[in-house]
């Protein structure tokens, strides 16, 4: 088996003819740009892009083949340029009447021409198929069984936070209000949890986690990430991968710590005070509005007596927290030593101070070993790495 990075939550901003597809996205995140992106500057084999349902990213895949940037890969995908692997995802929003609130899932096809169905399909469930995490008039298990005859994978999207998530707004306590528990391949955390947080959910040990970017511009990518062990770069050896067979498996989730995630902390949602959110009043603006955090929300649903076994958790630091690492230091780094893969996990300490300062090459080293002392986030804003 072989070792592949993958980022399996990547949004289009725009289209090949700049029409939005993620409104929040980066203008300069189009399809063909996230390809050469991940694989000649992060070091990605394997980028799951979820706008994959708009018919113009449709049209830019079909012209990408045409011209033999892109080849289709027999077991699922397509293979960019001889090296990073494509798969084709939807983000989608559902909050049909089972529902507490909008929660987000997404939604992988293994070829174009399931992609193709699947987008038709949904072109009949939504407002406009032309955007990004729409929401979808047809029920959690209805959208379930659509993914499923189409040989699809199931993945309720960052499901803590605290907008648009299963547990966050979607359901009071268990996933099966709204989804049929044996039609989800893989539960993804989102920024501000791991999975020592996430076990503490009984149901949720059935599943493997996995740890994606949600990117929503080009330097984002791959900010969380899994490493896994496969025999190539396909969407079936990903699916073997989620269910572990044949030696396929995740062997490792890089994540930030929770600490640096945006909703780690209950904050105050008007100033951002730290808070819980059985205090009545803000203390700082009296505002009685809370943005509850992943921390407090886990607690509430907490009932696992113990925890699985599962592929270590690594509380990865992205290179842009990093202090004295700016756009100039990043560039050197990038020339000598090719891919942001291989500066977090391959290069000595020895070789980072031959071309950057050593301070800031101790700090690559501890983010790399968990070293790096945290100043925690909440209520939409990032924590940071203490200088």
């Amino acid at each position: 088996m072989k070792r592949f990075f993958a980022d399996l939550h990547i949004h289009i901003g725009r289209t090949k003819t700049n029409k939005a597809v993620k409104i929040t996205g980066s203008r300069n995140l189009t399809l063909t740009n996230i390809l050469d992106i991940a694989k000649n500057r992060k070091g990605l084999q394997i980028v799951g892009v979820i706008d994959c349902h708009s018919p113009e990213v449709i049209e830019e895949i079909e012209d990408l083949l045409n011209e033999g940037r892109l080849e289709t890969l027999q077991d699922g995908g397509l293979l960019f340029e001889g090296e990073t692997t494509l798969l084709m995802g939807s983000e989608l929003e559902i909050y049909d009447l089972s529902c507490q609130g909008p929660l987000h899932v997404l939604c992988f096809l293994p070829t174009l021409e399931t992609m193709k169905s699947f987008s038709e399909w949904l072109a009949t469930q939504l407002k406009n198929i032309h955007l990004s995490s729409q929401r979808i008039y047809a029920t959690g298990r209805e959208l379930q069984r659509q993914v499923k005859v189409r040989d699809g994978l199931f993945i309720p999207a960052h499901v803590f936070t605290p907008f648009k998530s299963l547990y966050g707004k979607g359901v009071k306590r268990t996933l099966r209000e709204v989804f049929d528990p044996k039609w989800i391949d893989a539960i993804e955390l989102g920024l501000s949890s791991d999975t020592f947080m996430a076990d503490e959910l009984e149901e949720l040990h059935h599943y493997p986690f996995v740890t994606n970017s949600d990117a929503h511009s080009l330097g984002k990518i791959a900010r969380e990430y899994q490493k896994l062990s496969l025999n190539h770069a396909s969407f079936n050896e990903l699916k073997l991968a989620l269910e572990k067979k044949h030696d396929r498996k995740i062997t490792a989730n890089f994540g930030l710590d929770p600490l640096l995630g945006k909703y780690h902390q209950t904050t105050c949602a008007k100033c951002f005070t730290l808070r819980t959110s059985d205090v009545t009043k803000c203390p700082n603006c009296g505002s009685s509005k809370v943005t509850k955090g992943v921390f407090e929300r886990i607690r509430e649903l907490a009932n696992a007596t113990e925890k699985p076994k599962r592929p270590p958790y690594i509380h990865q630091v992205p290179l842009e927290f990093i202090p004295g690492l700016g756009p100039k230091t990043m560039d050197k780094l990038l020339a000598n030593f090719g891919t942001e893969m291989t500066i977090i996990h391959d290069t000595s300490f020895e070789d980072l101070t031959k071309i950057i300062p050593e301070k800031t090459s101790a700090f690559i080293i501890k983010a790399r070993t968990g070293g790096l002392k945290l100043e925690a986030g909440g209520g939409g804003k990032y924590g940071r790495v203490k200088k």
